[in-house]
């Protein structure tokens, strides 16, 4: 009888999906711009790169293929200015929202959107993966140095948001109207045919106590953009989605996000996704229920004991 209960247990954790087994983190990147066009060598304007690569390959990619090394690094010509090169870095968007549909902001998606459509060349990278011993920031920068060597200007590199980089050489920004502020002095020092490096970071709401109190990532760069817009700057955009190093913080920030949103909000809603779940759970409760109560009662029966004979009465 334990046999049998060994064997129903196996085929029960066997039904049972395992968290270890979940695909390695990756988020999308993509690039585009409405001022300047980048042909690749078949003469197409818009390139997906299905790869899975690092954060620091993506920058290198984005110098050689997206044509970024024209106004970035100093020892080349730009035949096609470009006065800022923004990079906004997000949390939002992770590579499996791009299939599932799922989880992902739908106004920051309808941004990416129209501004993929209107632009005149674009890019995108659906998996990059993430790296434990630096942040994305970090990465990018150390592929763009590489790529460009001494002749990229971090004088030039401006930080805004949650962006930290080691080092003295950047500007360190508080808000869009310094960002302005900053852009309007460039236009006397900035080198002719070169650009300036924005990055913002925008952290994942939930994570830490100052990101609570942030707008979310569609509405911060919809302003980014908007203020470049009207500034009369001619800019190129990049937005990278960090990708979790451990899967398990993408339900961490899920389940603050819905905690804090139910703290404000009396009657709290159940997504799809958490339909799922909680009707894999109740079924799963419940089938092993059974399975004990049936195995209970196999045991109890098989416990009963009968004599094999009956003695015949005596006659009195």
């Amino acid at each position: 009888m334990k046999e049998a209960l060994a064997v129903a247990l196996m085929l029960l954790a066997a039904l049972i999906p395992s968290a270890s087994s979940s695909s390695p983190a990756t988020g999308p990147a993509f690039l585009w711009s409405r001022h300047y066009e980048q042909h690749s060598t078949d003469g197409i304007k818009e390139l997906v790169n299905y790869q899975t690569i690092s954060p620091k390959d993506l920058a290198k990619s984005i110098l050689s293929k997206g044509g970024w090394s024209d106004f970035l690094c100093l020892g080349k010509k730009s035949r096609q200015p470009v006065d800022v090169a923004l990079v906004f870095l997000g949390r939002e968007v992770q590579s499996l929202d791009i299939s599932a549909n799922s989880h992902a902001d739908p106004a920051l998606v309808d941004l990416l959107k129209v501004s993929f459509t209107r632009s005149n060349f674009s890019m995108a990278f659906p998996y990059v993966t993430a790296i434990e011993e630096e942040t994305v920031e970090t990465s990018l920068v150390s592929g763009f140095t590489e790529t460009c060597g001494q002749d990229l200007e971090t004088s030039s590199i401006a930080l805004l948001g949650s962006c930290s980089l080691k080092g003295d050489n950047y500007h360190k920004l508080s808000d869009l109207e310094s960002l302005n502020d900053y852009l309007a002095s460039r236009k006397e020092k900035r080198p002719e045919g070169k650009a300036d490096l924005v990055m913002f970071c925008h952290e994942a709401p939930g994570l830490s106590p100052e990101s609570d109190v942030l707008p979310s990532e569609s509405e911060i760069f919809s302003e980014l953009l908007l203020s470049m817009e009207q500034s009369g700057q001619k800019f190129a955009s990049l937005y990278v989605s960090r990708p979790y190093s451990n899967p398990s913080l993408r339900e961490l920030e899920r389940f603050l996000a819905e905690g804090s949103a139910g703290n404000a909000l009396t009657n709290s809603t159940c997504d799809g996704v958490c339909e799922i779940k909680s009707s894999l759970l109740e079924g799963v409760l419940v089938g092993l229920v059974l399975l004990v109560i049936l195995i209970s009662g196999l045991s109890c029966m098989m416990g009963i004991q009968t004599p094999t004979r009956f003695e015949a009465p005596q006659e009195s």
